[in-house]
């Protein structure tokens, strides 16, 4: 047993030594022939290294389309998004024929799909990803492929919209409620078919109805005929259900009971 493990602890300094002394050599064809080998092995941050080493040197030669490829997919593999990203773009723009464009470009879009940060925070690179997504399935609109890439697209749009809808519904909750109303008015124009649709239409609702019961006596009356009209939209798309649907009938009736008395003291006076 010992001298098992001696043997491997042999094979492996002679795999190491062997390594560093193609990485210090000047000669180009044992470099290609370890980096692909090791890539093959999946031993990716040691083929990286000498990739670096031989992509430059390799510009124009045959096995140049090969060694990008790799160089970018070694990338990929070890999920350094931003360089795959890069890396696999300029494969398909320099090896437009490269029966590996397809991968390459699906590979580098999904890349940036990758780099999308959470909700919460600033949503460029999303729309980056979307845009990069969506040429690729305009470009290869039969591909194996096409089902993951529109899932993508639904996510990373689905991501837009509640980091939107979030901005919204912040300006709702800190009683900003003109600034809300108007933020839920082009949410809606931006995402008419949007999943938080309901959740805006309501808090729409409730941003308007809030304003009114809260404003000077003289404005009180418009304001709440105008809550009305946004609760009658409300309930034109969600008749009978919804996850707000109790709340916006609290309201709608609220609405209509002091629409009815401020009608009464009207005539009274």
């Amino acid at each position: 047993m010992r001298f098992l493990y001696l043997l491997v602890f042999v094979l492996f300094l002679g795999s190491c030594s062997e390594y560093q002394k193609i990485l210090r050599n000047e000669e180009l064809p044992p470099k290609y022939k370890l980096a692909e080998r090791l890539y093959k092995e999946e031993k990716y941050k040691k083929a990286l290294r000498v990739f670096e080493q031989i992509v430059p040197k390799y510009r124009g030669k045959p096995q140049a389309e090969r060694v990008m490829y790799y160089y970018a997919d070694t990338y990929y593999q070890l999920g350094d998004f931003y360089l795959s990203g890069y890396q696999f773009e300029r494969f398909v723009n320099s090896y437009p024929s490269s029966d590996k464009k397809e991968d390459a470009s699906f590979k580098s879009a999904k890349s940036y799909y990758n780099l999308s940060p959470r909700y919460s925070l600033d949503q460029e690179e999303t729309t980056n990803a979307i845009e990069k997504l969506q040429a690729y399935i305009n470009s290869y609109p039969e591909s194996e492929n096409l089902k993951e890439a529109n899932d993508m697209v639904t996510e990373l749009r689905e991501k837009k919209e509640r980091k939107a809808y979030e901005i919204a519904k912040q300006n709702h909750h800190r009683e900003d409620y003109k600034v809300a109303i108007a933020t839920f008015d082009n949410y809606l124009i931006d995402y008419p078919g949007s999943i938080f649709r309901e959740k805006v239409l309501y808090y729409k609702l409730e941003s308007q109805y809030l304003l009114a019961i809260g404003s000077y006596e003289s404005l009180v009356n418009e304001r709440l005929i105008e809550a009305q009209q946004y609760y009658n939209n409300y309930k034109k798309y969600y008749k009978t259900e919804g996850e707000y649907f109790e709340k916006a009938n609290d309201i709608g009736e609220d609405i209509a009971s002091r629409l009815e008395k401020y009608k009464t003291e009207t005539k009274v006076k």
